[in-house]
């Protein structure tokens, strides 16, 4: 599946083409008995991501959303280097990420959605953050804690946070230490999967911010991985939507917030509250996503969105779409509505 042009496209950092991502469940003790009995059942197969292709641009930060399942996180773990996905490609500078079964490069680092999942409770900060810029040489032992100084100062805390424990900081701070370790690698690439899910609101804005103020003095090129739609409005320069594993639409984040032509895209839209203003009460009603996410272990047939989709026609039902390219106006669509000559058009966003 091609990739939709982009601005700047000799300054590709990050190429993925077709990648794909299967995993094998382990059959139940019942079906492990039926396959002893002769009933030669295979193990189950879910395509967590099928056939996705991105390229990100130095200097500017891709909004990767969808709801929960649809295979954000694995695609961002596979653009990472965390995860060998069992089909495609994914290049950073042209180099590949990972090979041989071991990332390749320190070049691309992850913000987690958890940090007091990913930071290590039995060491202290700082010693977490230096670990790795003085395995790779980008600061000697003897330098470490004032390079780690220099890293906590900049995401806005106290240097000598560094002698403390991750449960001894809030939410708040151990996401800012998670984001100071990953930048302490000086990468060109980070994945940011879902770093202001788990914290208070009002925290989340202080991350936004952090990161807004990061990527200005930094230049830092971002994949930012989010449910949250309001959350990517403010960061994203281009905006990938995935659903049940594909994309479906991606584009410019001003023209998907202003036109979204995919009608799951629609929808995910409609589905985020916000304040209406005077004159507006009843007009912009809250509209949650029809119908559930179906598994990723029977998918359906044809187009996966179309069990909960208000357009579908009988070609959705039998048929997947191609993902069709806009090259002038750097878009990407899957919707045989737009294979007809008819994208859907969404209202202009007002929120």
């Amino acid at each position: 599946m091609p990739s939709p042009a982009v601005a700047g496209a000799d300054r590709v950092l990050l190429d993925a083409v077709g990648v794909s991502m299967r995993f094998q469940r382990r059959l139940s003790l019942g079906e492990r008995i039926a396959g002893r009995l002769g009933a030669g059942l295979p193990p189950a197969s879910v395509g967590a991501v099928e056939d996705v292709s991105l390229r990100i641009v130095r200097g500017e930060t891709l909004g990767l959303v969808g709801e929960s399942g649809c295979g954000k996180t694995t695609l961002g773990r596979i653009v990472a280097g965390i995860l060998a996905p069992t089909g495609g490609t994914v290049r950073l500078d042209g180099a590949p990420v990972r090979a041989g079964g071991r990332k390749l490069t320190t070049r691309v680092q992850t913000v987690f959605q958890d940090p007091f999942a990913s930071l290590n409770p039995r060491r202290r900060v700082g010693a977490q953050i230096a670990e790795g810029p003085v395995a790779h040489g980008a600061t000697t032992a003897a330098g470490a804690a004032a390079y780690v100084a220099g890293w906590l100062e900049r995401v806005g805390l106290d240097p000598a946070y560094a002698g403390r424990f991750p449960h001894q900081l809030s939410g708040g701070q151990r996401q800012r230490v998670a984001i100071a370790r990953a930048l302490a690698m000086r990468p060109d690439l980070l994945v940011c999967d879902e770093p202001v899910a788990s914290l208070d609101v009002s925290i989340q804005a202080q991350i936004i911010n952090l990161l807004l103020d990061l990527r200005a003095e930094l230049g830092l090129t971002c994949l930012f991985i989010s449910h949250d739609l309001g959350v990517v409005r403010h960061l994203a320069d281009r905006v990938a939507v995935m659903y049940l594993g594909r994309l479906v639409e991606e584009g410019p984040a001003a023209t998907i917030y202003a036109a979204p032509a995919h009608p799951y895209t629609q929808a995910l839209l409609a589905s985020v509250p916000r304040i209406a203003r005077r004159g507006d009460i009843g007009r912009h009603a809250f509209r949650p996503v029809a119908g559930e996410l179906p598994s990723p272990l029977a998918p359906p047939a044809g187009c996966a969105f179309h069990p909960r989709c208000p357009h579908a026609m009988p070609v959705c039902r039998s048929r997947r779409p191609d993902y069709c390219v806009d090259e002038g106006q750097g878009r990407g669509l899957a919707c045989h509505l737009a294979d007809r000559g008819e994208p859907l058009a969404g209202p202009a966003s007002s929120h």
